[in-house]
């Protein structure tokens, strides 16, 4: 089974940055979609950042220009850069991922379990 394990969470001030990780085990096929998911207290998951194993990505548009997804050089693992970060960024972060090609709007079988950004002065 493939677990999705993320990292790099933590409690930053407005306008830092932050970086998280995910990586997968437990694969032995490559994961062709991955992303990441975040959600607030009292709000829906939403999907911040998506990449393919092609290199497409797609972001939120509240988060576009400071969030950068990449994939990392081992397999089936992803980052998420944040820059400028904002208090309506406070959120648990889900690593997300799926072996096949999905549209951007449909969320990957395997999650994470989070990580928590908390962003505050």
């Amino acid at each position: 089974q493939v677990q999705l394990v993320e990292s790099g969470g933590g409690l930053v001030q407005p306008g830092g940055s932050l970086r998280l990780s995910c990586a997968a085990s437990g694969s032995i096929f490559s994961l062709n979609t991955m992303g990441w998911y975040r959600q607030a207290p009292g709000k829906q998951r939403e999907l911040v950042a998506g990449i393919s194993s092609g290199g497409r990505t797609n972001y939120a548009d509240s988060v576009k220009g400071r969030f950068t997804i990449s994939r990392g050089n081992a397999p089936n693992t992803v980052y998420l850069q944040m820059n400028s970060l904002k208090p309506e960024d406070t959120a648990v972060y889900y690593c997300n991922a799926d072996r096949w090609a999905l549209p951007d709007s449909r969320p990957g079988n395997y999650w994470g379990k989070g990580t928590l950004v908390t962003v505050s002065s």
